[in-house]
């Protein structure tokens, strides 16, 4: 039966830039937009990787107390201070690190916008030092993006052979003891989920076209990931849900830190695209969170008016999206201080998912809520001015 915990609240030949994978240069990873975890944060793990004396599982690159503390935060014994990259009850991350460091894989679940993806990314980079054996689960992955391909040409000429064999991320994890991420797995049609079966209950992944398989070897384990409102489109089968130990990542439990988790996002985001400070915007990070919460709840933060919620789910990924383009916006065409007018337009974009439905929502939110609240006269003006 599935466990379900709910918490509420190297010397190698020159790499072109931007082909550059884990082993890639310095330079390489400095230079990409969006670096891997274990590139952007390789400081952090040094240093707890450094400090840690504790009991490390085969072929971890720290012991489960290191990689909780890299995810959640905190200063190490030389005053080396680590940044949380979730914000969250300690116990949720407890959980997920000590699964992986079981033979049960992971399955994070939860709504768009829960730092699944974020997550699982995290968790890789500190226990494998790679983030990226990653399948993409979309409505047309095919059965070789998990278990394996051919590489035709050899295949043509010298009939199948290890040579001819093209590896999957899960069958490279399997091989080097390493995590392995699947994204969107409901997203897979179901018998391609259902090719990961064997996979996580005998750890074995035959190949019967060479009659041998690959073993997993000590180190190997499995996150996957999942959006609870997309029951329905390729439900796991029971089979295949058994063979995980579930968490249920929920939305921020508080308005502050839910303005924590955008502030800090939108930080490292914005020094890699040269946008304005956050502290500049603190004002107005405030206002969308309060917005999007207000919205999502059904009800104002007083708790005196309910509200109607729109279709969108106004996650705190898009509550970070919308701030991102406002400090573009302030950057680029303002005085580089994140204003009410810079996120006007992106708020609407994100309530605004039904034409209709959801105009009429917003529209008397902003006439019930937004209009009387003090101190919000700018934001209402900004806004209704973009409604218009």
């Amino acid at each position: 039966m599935t466990e379900t915990t709910t918490v509420t609240a190297v010397s190698a030949p020159a790499v072109p830039a931007g082909l550059a994978g884990p082993a890639g240069s310095a330079e390489a990873a400095e230079s990409a937009l969006r670096p891997h975890a274990e590139d952007a944060f390789a400081d952090e793990l040094a240093a707890l990787a450094a400090m840690d004396d504790r009991p490390r599982p085969a072929r971890w690159k720290m012991s489960p107390w290191a990689v909780a503390t890299y995810l959640l935060g905190g200063t190490l014994s030389d005053g080396t201070v680590i940044s949380p990259k979730y914000v969250g009850p300690r116990r949720i991350v407890e959980v997920a690190v000590t699964t992986l460091a079981t033979d049960r894989a992971l399955l994070l679940l939860g709504v768009p916008g829960t730092a699944k993806t974020w997550v699982s990314e995290h968790l890789a980079a500190a226990i494998s030092g790679d983030s990226t054996l990653l399948v993409q689960g979309t409505a047309g992955t095919p059965e070789e993006a998990i278990r394996y391909g051919w590489n035709y040409a050899q295949l043509l000429t010298n009939g199948p052979s290890r040579a001819a064999l093209v590896h999957s991320p899960v069958m490279r994890a399997m091989a080097e003891g390493r995590i392995a991420r699947v994204e969107e797995l409901t997203r897979i049609p179901a018998d391609v989920q259902d090719s990961l079966i064997t996979i996580l209950s005998e750890k074995t992944l035959p190949i019967p076209e060479l009659g041998t398989e690959t073993q997993a070897v000590r180190g190997f384990n499995l996150i996957a990931t999942a959006n609870d409102r997309d029951r329905g489109v390729n439900d796991l089968s029971s089979a295949l849900r058994r063979r995980f130990n579930t968490v249920v990542l929920p939305l921020p439990a508080s308005a502050e830190d839910e303005v924590d988790i955008v502030s800090r996002r939108v930080d490292q985001l914005g020094r890699g695209l040269d946008l304005p400070d956050v502290p500049n915007g603190a004002h107005e990070i405030r206002r969308v969170v309060t917005v999007f919460r207000e919205l999502r709840s059904g009800m104002t933060e007083d708790g005196r008016t309910k509200l109607k919620s729109p279709s969108g789910t106004l996650s705190t990924a898009e509550a970070i999206s919308v701030v991102t383009n406002g400090l573009a916006l302030a950057a680029h065409f303002g005085d580089g201080v994140l204003r009410a007018g810079d996120v006007a337009a992106g708020i609407l974009g994100a309530v605004v998912r039904d034409p209709a439905a959801d105009r009429l929502i917003w529209q008397e939110y902003l006439e019930t809520v937004v209009r009387e609240r003090d101190g919000w006269k700018d934001f209402y003006r900004a806004c209704r001015e973009v409604t218009a």
